[in-house]
């Protein structure tokens, strides 16, 4: 330990904040991409209705978040909040794969339990972790950072997936 007292706030800890607000990135871009690919993979390739494929992937993923989030905060403070996002992304590994070569809607499913599963430790655990670094007194201005950089993400994902989806194809290329 250096023996420096810890110092709260944004600007002292913009690099490791901006690194979290990038991977929060990260997970919302997964989102966007499903959010906009899926009904149509449902409909054209496994003739599910798409609003029976958009009702089964949603409520599975968030299902799994929601339980998810709850074990995120417990864990993040015995484990540390470094060990339960890497377990989120560990989880999210054969999300991707899973979605390209699925054989059957039920795999999309399962992914989706999956990928729930990574939403609710990766993105709960760098609310958390944000708002450890900047204190009780942004913890607001690290939410709204946190959402906007998540959401963005969702959005940008899901115009450019279905930009690729719509000039080469459903899977794999959007993956």
């Amino acid at each position: 330990m250096s023996g420096q007292p810890v110092r709260l706030g944004l600007r002292e800890n913009m690099g490791q904040f901006s690194l979290l607000v990038l991977v929060n990135a990260f997970v919302g871009a997964m989102v966007g991409l499903e959010r906009s690919i899926l009904p149509a993979i449902a409909e054209q390739e496994f003739h599910v209705a798409a609003r029976a494929a958009i009702l089964s992937f949603i409520m599975v993923f968030g299902l799994a978040k929601a339980s998810t989030n709850y074990f995120a905060g417990r864990w993040s403070d015995r484990f540390g909040r470094k060990h339960v996002l890497v377990a989120g992304w560990l989880v999210a590994i054969p999300v991707p794969f899973m979605l390209m070569w699925a054989p059957a809607w039920n795999w999309v499913v399962a992914a989706n339990v999956l990928l729930g599963i990574s939403q609710g430790l990766t993105w709960s655990t760098t609310v958390i972790m944000k708002i450890d670094l900047v204190g009780p007194k942004k913890r607001g201005l690290a939410m709204g950072l946190n959402e906007f950089s998540g959401y963005l993400a969702v959005a940008g994902s899901a115009l450019a997936t279905s930009w690729v989806a719509a000039h080469y194809g459903l899977r794999p290329q959007p993956f």
